[in-house]
């Protein structure tokens, strides 16, 4: 356990409870924001967020949460963990709603996933599925090499070519289920809703340097 704290930003689609209920239980402080100038001085971050990739980054700018991410995490080094939408957010650009453009700290472009990729399965994806988890991830430290996480999601990255590290998970396509490069972690899966192991990810997140 720990007695660090996290800065939660909320910007009015966020899983805010239940992630703010995990990272309780393993003895963190989370700190639910949405004011810039908290989000830009914070040390530990966490973007959650459900719903439409558009939307979120137009709340984002709205509130100025984007350039208070980017001065957090590019200017002062901060870490921060995208969870589900909130990894998405961190992508290039983003095709739900039409295009838009991410926040840019992931080089990968979030689409939906095709009918020919699923090969039958439904969208969304949605339950416990299987990630390999890469190996020297300080995210994943101390799971096995396939671990089970929790899924709810219609839109993805793929992982080709994106630099770190990247856990993949297979749904028809293989698809960038986790990544962490330098200080900027994102997880595709819900770790809040992934008992066990999504609590010793979280674990891991915090202790990370």
């Amino acid at each position: 356990m720990t007695n660090n704290s996290v800065t939660i930003v909320d910007y009015g689609m966020g899983n805010i409870c239940s992630v703010v209920s995990a990272f309780n239980y393993l003895g963190c402080d989370a700190l639910v924001v949405s004011d810039p100038d908290l989000v830009a001085s914070a040390d530990t971050l966490v973007l959650p967020g459900v719903g439409s990739f558009r939307k979120a980054m137009t709340s984002l700018r709205e509130q100025e949460l984007d350039l208070a991410l980017e001065h957090a995490i590019l200017n002062r080094g901060r870490k921060i963990l995208g969870i589900c939408l909130g990894m998405q957010l961190l992508g290039e650009r983003g095709l739900e709603d039409g295009e838009t453009h991410g926040l840019g700290l992931i080089p990968a472009v979030v689409e939906r996933f095709s009918i020919d990729e699923v090969r039958g399965s439904k969208i969304p994806h949605v339950g416990f599925n299987s990630v390999n988890v890469p190996p020297g991830s300080r995210l994943m430290a101390g799971l096995p090499a396939e671990a089970d996480f929790y899924f709810v999601h219609s839109y993805r990255m793929l992982p080709d070519g994106v630099p770190g590290l990247a856990a993949n998970c297979v749904y028809g396509v293989e698809f960038l289920a986790a990544y962490e490069h330098a200080n900027i972690f994102a997880t595709q899966f819900h770790p809040e809703k992934s008992q066990s192991n999504g609590l010793l990810l979280l674990k891991n997140f915090i202790e990370c340097a």
